[in-house]
């Protein structure tokens, strides 16, 4: 396996010398030969760090929303069929979801796919296939009245909390292959806290462990219901008490993921607008307004979801049909697997109810017109999305020109080995 692993293709790395002449080329053209058609650069380009990926090409950001009507397993599903076209139409059956993408960032049940995906294993790749995280999740898949994954992390040192230990183990932040944007709500600030790996870089202050960071995501409640996450930074001078990461606080991390881009000039020099990106934002189901009085919450968190991905279409304009595509299931789109109450059915029924979402043609929002029935369904939007990423990871293995991410690295001595 460590044989076919290893013949994967790596986009191309950049030394700091190659780096500096590309750019003087590009600015020799453009003012000493009157040259006007070269990439736009951010003001900080030229505090680039080191490691650099290929150049050309827009920023692929995958955007995870929280547990919604599937608790998870509408995400889980559709990056397991997305994994599966890769591997198809890249020709490598080992590329993982990891490979295709620059940033991640997810919420809820979403910031743990998003950790089982992009943190790197003793290999230095992805520790979970997208087949594995969907069983992960339907296998710990927690009561509702305990909240999603109540039974693993319903407190700190629940013995059930050991399943993420023995995941992740010491594995922190900058441990992911990624940019890597995990939300969370701070009961102690009053307001969402974002985990990230280019804080984390930065300082050990804002690294945390990956198995808090699961645990602060998905957390539900509050102190008197004894229910909150601390999770402390590996140095612990920081402390975050978390709780409702994908509830209400930040249940569609889309809008979060696309500012982190755009106003992040050393990891991506080159994205300056939304014309610049790629975004895939995968949604799980929505809530009916037959819910009970005790899921107003939940109603009110597919609600800000909603408003995000309706703000997201309108930045978007006339690119939202080639740069942004939006997976989400719609209880009200004719399911018989209809979810009255996910706490009440079994997960093989959940599950089955979230195959079928892949099949509709779910609710879209459409610019300045409100919304609309899809013209593609879920799985043909996976297909085209597919489609997309191999032709862009393989224009950037082609081109030799100005890089799109520069990640960040801890230590300017792991630069040569490093990959975006």
């Amino acid at each position: 396996m460590a044989a076919v692993a290893s013949a994967i293709p790596i986009e191309p790395i950049y030394n700091m010398d190659k780096l500096s002449y590309e750019i003087f080329s590009i600015l020799e053209s453009k003012f000493l030969f009157g040259c006007d058609d070269s990439p736009r650069l951010s003001p900080s380009a030229k505090n680039l760090p080191v490691a650099v990926s290929g150049g050309g090409g827009r920023v692929r950001i995958l955007s995870i929303d929280a547990g919604g009507s599937t608790d998870g397993l509408l995400a889980g599903m559709s990056l397991r069929h997305l994994e599966t076209a890769l591997q198809k139409r890249s020709g490598y059956p080992d590329v993982r979801i990891a490979d295709f993408f620059d940033v991640a960032a997810g919420s809820g049940a979403g910031g743990v796919l998003a950790a089982l995906l992009f943190t790197s294993g003793p290999e230095g790749r992805p520790i979970f296939t997208a087949d594995e995280a969907l069983r992960f999740l339907a296998e710990n898949r927690g009561s509702r009245r305990k909240g999603i994954f109540g039974k693993l992390f319903r407190t700190r040192g629940d013995k059930n909390g050991r399943i993420f230990r023995r995941i992740f183990g010491d594995s922190t932040l900058k441990d992911a292959l990624k940019p890597l944007l995990i939300p969370c709500y701070d009961l102690s600030t009053g307001a969402p806290f974002v985990f990230s790996r280019a804080d984390a870089v930065e300082t050990d202050g804002f690294n945390f462990r990956v198995r808090e960071v699961c645990e602060a995501t998905a957390a539900e409640g509050g102190r008197r219901k004894g229910t909150a996450v601390v999770a402390r930074s590996v140095d612990g001078r920081t402390e975050v008490l978390a709780a409702d990461g994908g509830g209400v606080a930040v249940g569609n991390p889309t809008a979060a993921a696309i500012t982190h881009v755009l106003n992040n000039g050393h990891e991506f020099p080159l994205a300056n607008a939304v014309d610049d990106l790629l975004v895939a934002s995968i949604g799980n189901g929505e809530c009916d307004g037959w819910r009970r009085a005790e899921d107003f919450v939940r109603i009110a968190g597919d609600g800000v979801s909603d408003m995000v991905d309706q703000a997201v279409s309108m930045a978007f304009g006339q690119n939202r049909t080639s740069n942004y595509v939006r997976i989400q299931g719609n209880n009200a789109c004719g399911s018989p697997h209809s979810i009255k109450n996910s706490s009440s059915i079994d997960t093989e029924k959940l599950m089955r109810a979230a195959e079928e979402m892949l099949t509709q043609k779910n609710v879209e929002s459409v610019l300045f017109r409100g919304k609309k029935v899809a013209e593609k369904t879920n799985t043909e939007k996976l297909e085209w999305l597919a489609g997309e990423l191999v032709e862009e990871r393989e224009r950037r293995m082609a081109c030799a020109g100005l890089p799109v991410v520069v990640l960040k690295q801890a230590s300017p001595r792991s630069s040569s080995s490093s990959t975006c």
